[in-house]
């Protein structure tokens, strides 16, 4: 945990009470601080997996930043009587990160998604972030974590976007985040396609009324399993609403 803030508890995960602002100024703080610390975006999916599996609750409780990706994260606060100021997607987060580590000209290193899409992100970004300089890219499918840390090592980059997917992402991150020598790395799921424009954000409508999770599944019909998730976390919620 960065700070000395109290987290707000939801199922056993532990989110820090912040606005999109405060999110990517502590960020910042982070960059500027010595040693590697990491930033993880939980929705209520990943929560659920935290429930389940010990090692993944314990690699998203160890990161410095905690952010509330999903709303219905912020529902479930609300309902625990522990609101959150306001949901965080990951995306966004990201995004302000970028404007503040291009105005100062930091590097970024790129991980994850299908071979190619890395590459793409980084033309992409690197148009949009004039100052920013993007280092290195490894696309998501690799077996081996030496080899690809090393790269990292070698790149002299400041931050690392990983984005291989929860929970391995957030593992991947609390077991290999030192030996990469980068001072902040930020577990942002399928972010890379976002930014390489291989995958559409919803419209600011759906975002704006929560309900972008709506949209993707009417788009990915396969994410149905995933999505079951949500009605499972609420009922969670409720009982837990119950006990307290």
């Amino acid at each position: 945990m960065w700070g000395d803030t109290v987290r707000v508890d939801v199922l056993g995960v532990g989110f820090d009470n912040l606005t999109l602002e405060e999110a990517a100024e502590q960020g910042m703080e982070l960059l500027h601080a010595e040693g590697t610390q990491y930033v993880v975006t939980p929705n209520p999916e990943i929560v659920e997996v935290c429930r389940e599996n010990r090692a993944a609750r314990e690699a998203v409780n160890g990161a410095a930043l905690v952010l509330p990706d999903g709303i219905g994260v912020i529902k479930g606060a609300a309902v625990l009587g522990t609101p959150l100021k306001e949901r965080v997607p990951g995306i966004e987060f990201a995004a302000r990160l970028l404007e503040k580590m291009a105005a100062e000209g930091m590097a970024l290193y790129l991980l994850g998604a299908k071979p190619g899409v890395a590459e793409i992100a980084s033309e992409r970004l690197r148009a949009r972030y004039p100052g920013l300089r993007i280092t290195g890219t490894h696309d998501g499918y690799f077996q081996e974590d030496a080899p690809v840390v090393e790269k990292i090592r070698q790149s002299g980059a400041d931050a690392v976007f990983v984005c291989l997917g929860a929970p391995r992402q957030e593992l991947w991150m609390a077991k290999n985040g030192e030996a990469t020598g980068v001072r902040l790395l930020c577990g942002l799921g399928g972010s890379l396609d976002v930014f390489a424009g291989t995958v559409k954000r919803a419209p600011r409508f759906w975002c704006d009324h929560g309900l972008e999770w709506f949209y993707r599944l009417c788009r990915e019909p396969q994410r149905l399993g995933r999505m079951m998730k949500l009605p499972l976390f609420l009922v969670h919620v409720w009982r837990e609403s119950r006990k307290n």
